[in-house]
């Protein structure tokens, strides 16, 4: 597999170095690729840099993911309109620990010559004073050099400005990638176009320190169709850690997306040969409102990222949703995933002390919570049928529900009509 010709037909190539397709056609070669600890759990944002690094690998080249333990205590001024809080020694370890854990799902750490291998640039930096490393890295770049750069300018001509911490970060980032190709012969680095600068930058610092040769590749940053920022949903970042997004959410996520995106997202975050992604588009055209691209993006990756059984959780969660899966099906999930099921459900709170003497069903959707807004309605629509707790029909207004009636001991599920929910979470 040609690894460039593949980011090609995927449409994920951006901007590529000069001699650096060749240098790749010889054989296996290093690369790496930086991940910014900000958080303990990357998200869906970071997703283009782990395939780019997963394609890197199956073309028989051996990735080195490298998590910024110092870059970290810096921050990338790259497409940052003001200058991020800088984080504590303990919360980098908190957070690099959650993201190789991560990355370990996706790449082959056990696979020969070309396994992938983690590496952490604090491990370099922890022993480099300050004085040596403007001797030996700031005397070979220029201000001018840097000042040319566009996330240099953009942010030194805006109100907020720039300190020296953050416009020394372009050096710290060429460093990491003089360091690698030093010691581990790693000869191109990869990211997002916006990172082009920082990148190019390492392979300056390499020409200029030891007349060495390094190489440059850049990937599309992943905007909707319509614009918008990929990546997030109205609640914020969608995260590969099932504790912060849930599975389900996770799958809800891909599965919503819009036909013209799913045309771009099938190709850039699935591992689908380009005859299969064809003759999926050919369904897709052919009937539409199955949503055939979006099915199988949302399977593919959600089984990759949290396995089959989560992803068959989630599946389940939606039929249950629409009707086709009774309320046992809710006694598998934990409080967690039931809440998260419901997420966007209105929801209402009520004691359990009041439930273990026993409410009438009108009292409980009308007085004790606001699923109607009057002890009226409820009746009236209760005598036309058109109620349920937990998924049985009430057929009664003076039904009692007491506390052997909650599901995992703590919710009940009321519906109005089929497809309006809320959830009555018990305390």
């Amino acid at each position: 597999m040609n690894f460039v010709d593949e980011l090609r037909w995927r449409g994920m190539l951006h901007d590529i170095m000069p001699g650096t397709e060749e240098v790749l056609n010889k054989g296996m070669a290093s690369g790496y690729i930086g991940f910014d600890p900000t958080a303990d759990s990357l998200h869906v944002g970071h997703l283009t840099q782990i395939m780019t690094l997963i394609h890197f690998q199956r073309s028989g080249h051996k990735p080195f993911p490298l998590v910024g333990g110092a870059t970290g205590m810096v921050g990338d001024p790259s497409g940052k309109s003001a200058e991020r809080n800088l984080l504590s020694e303990d919360v980098l370890q908190h957070n690099l620990n959650g993201i190789k854990k991560q990355l370990e799902k996706f790449l082959d750490f056990n696979s020969g010559a070309n396994s992938a291998q983690m590496v952490n640039n604090y491990d370099w930096f922890r022993e480099l004073t300050f004085l040596n490393f403007i001797r030996d890295v700031g005397k070979h770049i220029t201000i001018n050099y840097m000042m040319a750069k566009d996330s240099v300018k953009n942010r030194i001509s805006s109100e907020a400005g720039m300190s020296f911490t953050e416009f020394t970060y372009q050096l710290v980032q060429g460093y990491d990638f003089y360091y690698l190709w030093k010691n581990y012969n790693c000869v191109l680095q990869m990211g997002g176009s916006d990172q082009w600068g920082n990148i190019v930058t390492g392979t300056e610092l390499i020409r200029r320190k030891d007349g060495g040769e390094a190489y440059a590749l850049t990937t599309q940053l992943i905007k909707k169709a319509d614009g918008s920022k990929f990546g997030k949903s109205e609640g914020g970042n969608i995260w590969l850690d099932p504790e912060k997004t849930s599975p389900y959410k996770f799958y809800q996520f891909w599965l919503n997306t819009s036909d013209d995106d799913a045309r771009a997202y099938i190709r850039i975050f699935t591992l689908f040969d380009r005859q299969t992604i064809e003759s999926l588009e050919a369904e897709q055209d052919a009937a539409p409102h199955l949503r055939t691209l979006q099915k199988a993006l949302a399977k593919d990756i959600t089984i990759r990222v949290h396995g089959e059984a989560e992803y068959e959780k989630a599946i389940k969660s939606s039929e249950f949703l629409f009707g086709n899966i009774g309320i046992e099906f809710l006694s598998e999930l934990n409080e967690a995933e039931v809440i998260a099921l419901f997420e966007g459900v209105p929801n209402f709170t009520i004691a359990l002390t009041d439930l273990q003497q026993g409410i009438n069903a009108t009292d409980l959707l009308a007085a004790q919570t606001a699923v109607f807004p009057s002890k009226g309605e409820a009746k009236k629509m209760i005598q036309g049928g058109g109620v349920a707790i937990n998924k049985v029909k009430i057929d009664s207004t003076e039904a009692i529900y007491k506390s052997d009636t909650l599901i995992n001991g703590k919710f009940l599920v009321a519906q109005k009509g089929k497809k309006n929910y809320f959830l009555i979470i018990v305390k």
